[in-house]
């Protein structure tokens, strides 16, 4: 039996997917960080082989024909294939490009990623070709989880009266503007950051100025996204994007009454598993991508059925109308 690897390796964890050329999925891992621009490229290899090792079970290292690494950042191939030792070749490609595998069987379109950070990448023929943002938080990051946290806070010192203040002062413990502000100054990336799930909860519950803060994100991520320039199907990944957030429905209505296709992508290791899998197949790859990822595209489904239905965070705001009817009417 013929296997493939495929590996989503990023800051906080590897997953490995393991699985056949025909396109069963065979096995998961999990371990620790796979970035080596942040942990270095033996940590990282090393728990990239943890991940790998979780997966096969049973089955043995050398059964593997091929395996396709999604890596963040630089990478090169040696200390992977060195932990892996497996039977097969072993890719390192972006992880843009498995975020793009993920929600698309196509060659060539854009993946707009939000999660912690923010980019927008053009891909063609499974490789990026461009990219916008993605330049870290104090440059860029736009639109991101942690540009959501930030602005909270710049919100919340500024309208200290509002419920809006309170909820994010109960988050970061102070009891007054002047504590958040030192408490910001400190940089605690982790608070910071378990900031934007609060913003998302506040503007589905119809707080207005929550609702303000996920309007700039929504329209921050589409610049990123225009910038690109790029045609064919969109690809939605990162936790603010793939899940069911205020600022997926907020880009959705736009991207989609651009007349563009949709998707997510959420099993970004089974994309890659994919492209290992894809050239030793017999299979279709429309057919061998149904079977490992299964991504339906978005516009399948219409988009009053994934708005909430009721409440103020039912009902795209009249900035995103606007750019909507923007989008519909933009030549072609």
């Amino acid at each position: 039996m013929k296997l493939v690897v495929g590996v989503d390796a990023g800051g906080t964890c590897s997953r490995a997917v393991v699985a056949t050329i025909d396109g069963q999925i065979v096995g998961r891992g999990l371990a620790g960080p796979g970035n080596p621009l942040s942990h270095g490229p033996h940590q990282a290899a090393a728990q990239v082989g943890a991940a790998v090792r979780q997966a096969l079970g049973g089955h043995s290292p050398t059964q593997v024909a091929a395996a396709t690494l999604g890596i963040a950042g630089p990478a090169g191939t040696g200390p992977f294939a060195a932990a892996l030792r497996i039977g097969g070749p072993v890719s390192v490609v972006g992880d843009a490009v498995t975020a793009f595998a993920a929600g698309s069987p196509a060659a060539t379109g854009a993946v707009l990623i939000a999660g912690t950070g923010a980019i927008a990448a053009a891909v063609h023929d499974h490789e990026v070709v461009r990219t916008s943002d993605g330049l870290g938080w104090l440059l860029g990051d736009e639109g991101s989880g942690r540009w959501l946290g930030l602005q909270a806070i710049r919100f919340a010192v500024r309208n200290w009266a509002g419920p809006f203040a309170a909820r994010v002062a109960a988050h970061a413990g102070v009891g007054s503007a002047d504590d958040l502000v030192y408490w910001a100054q400190a940089l605690p990336f982790t608070e910071i950051d378990g900031l934007a799930p609060l913003v998302c909860a506040a503007a589905h519950d119809g707080d207005p100025d929550a609702r303000t803060i996920v309007d700039a994100a929504v329209a921050c991520l589409l610049r990123t996204l225009d910038d690109l320039g790029q045609d064919g199907p969109v690809v939605l990944a990162g936790g603010l994007l793939a899940g069911d957030t205020p600022v997926q429905q907020g880009v959705l209505t736009v991207v989609e009454a651009g007349g563009r296709q949709a998707r997510v992508g959420v099993d970004p290791a089974a994309g890659a598993a994919w492209l290992a899998a894809r050239p030793l197949s017999a299979l279709p790859p429309d057919r061998l991508h149904q079977l490992l990822v299964g991504a339906a595209p978005f516009a399948t489904t219409p988009l009053s059925a994934r708005l909430r239905t009721s409440g103020p965070a039912a009902r795209p705001d009249d900035a995103i109308r606007r750019a909507a009817a923007r989008a519909a009417n933009r030549p072609r």
